[in-house]
């Protein structure tokens, strides 16, 4: 499925990438409503795997260096669960000793 912000859908990809075979990457982009990075995107993806380089990719990134560990999240939560009325995220971020940046995060 083609998520909400997706110019064209696999099909609509696919009669693009055909049109590059005899025009040029930029007039096409141009005539679609799409930036030449974009076309050009799509056409090494299909180039490099086929049809299935045409379907959407997922945003989520492989890893998360910076993440805040499990433990400090459940933590965290709990505060705000339990002291909802009491604490404010700066006395959480305190409590817990990380940034403020840290606590509101959640």
């Amino acid at each position: 499925m083609t998520h909400s912000n997706a110019p064209l859908n696999i099909g609509g990809r696919r009669r693009l990438i055909e049109r590059c075979r005899t025009r040029p990457i930029a007039h096409i982009a141009t005539e679609a409503g799409v930036s030449r990075g974009c076309l050009s995107k799509w056409k090494n993806r299909y180039d490099q795997y086929g049809e299935a380089g045409l379907r959407d990719r997922s945003s989520v990134p492989h890893s998360s260096p910076t993440q805040t560990p499990p433990d400090l999240v459940e933590r965290i939560e709990r505060l705000r669960r339990d002291n909802i009325a009491v604490m404010t995220p700066q006395t959480i971020a305190r409590t817990c000793l990380v940034p403020l940046s840290s606590e509101n995060g959640f």
